[in-house]
């Protein structure tokens, strides 16, 4: 792969990223600072540490920074619930961006298999 913009996992994490921009777009203004800020970072940390772990070309550090990007996944999902139990999105809305975290989680682990299989 000549890009870390080939990944399929990557692809994904762009489209929970995204997702979530869109989302925090219509919460209250007093969340800007609080909770949009927190779901903002954790959605693009997942994207931006699958890169990382692209560009370092060795095993092991891509494995540590996809590690990162699984938490920051699940972290995304905590955010998630937080505007949930607010009532800032639906039920549906949130089964939708958690199924699509918990995706992205499972891209993730088959990514880190993989590297740990050429190591």
């Amino acid at each position: 792969m000549a890009s870390f913009t080939d990944l399929d996992v990557w692809k994904k994490a762009r489209l929970v990223r995204n997702n979530i921009t869109e989302i925090t777009r219509e919460f209250p203004v007093e969340e800007k600072y609080r909770l949009v800020d927190q779901i903002i970072r954790s959605s693009r940390s997942i994207g931006n540490n699958i890169a990382e772990g692209h560009g370092r070309f060795h095993y092991l550090y891509a494995s540590k920074f996809l590690i990162t990007a699984r938490g920051s996944s699940s972290e995304t999902i905590d955010h998630l619930i937080i505007a949930l139990d607010n009532n800032l999105i639906s039920v549906e809305m949130f089964d939708c961006l958690k199924a699509d975290c918990e995706e992205c989680s499972s891209m993730i682990n088959g990514y880190i298999s993989y590297l740990n299989s050429k190591a």
